[in-house]
């Protein structure tokens, strides 16, 4: 193997391994930091939550989506689509 592969799946991995750990990360802050004193979704104990406290954990729910779709994303420009067309070729 080449060292410019070598080098490109070392960014791939690291890629795929930012954007896990922002997946993590935002989770970790919405369900556990900034729960309010209960750990999980809030279901009816958002209406009794501070407002700054409820837009906050909305804001990191967010960006835990966007991360989610970049991954997903990239997975698919890199993963997937190039194996879809090796099994169309075949």
């Amino acid at each position: 193997m080449n060292r410019n592969k070598v080098i490109l799946y070392i960014v791939h991995y690291i890629i795929i391994i930012i954007f896990v750990s922002q997946i993590l990360y935002g989770a970790y802050q919405v369900f556990f930091v900034l729960s309010d004193g209960t750990a999980g979704p809030l279901f009816g104990g958002s209406t009794t939550m501070d407002h700054e406290m409820m837009v906050t954990r909305r804001l990191y729910a967010i960006e835990t989506w966007i991360a989610i779709i970049g991954l997903s994303i990239y997975l698919a420009i890199t993963e997937i689509n190039p194996r879809m067309k090796k099994i169309r070729e075949d």
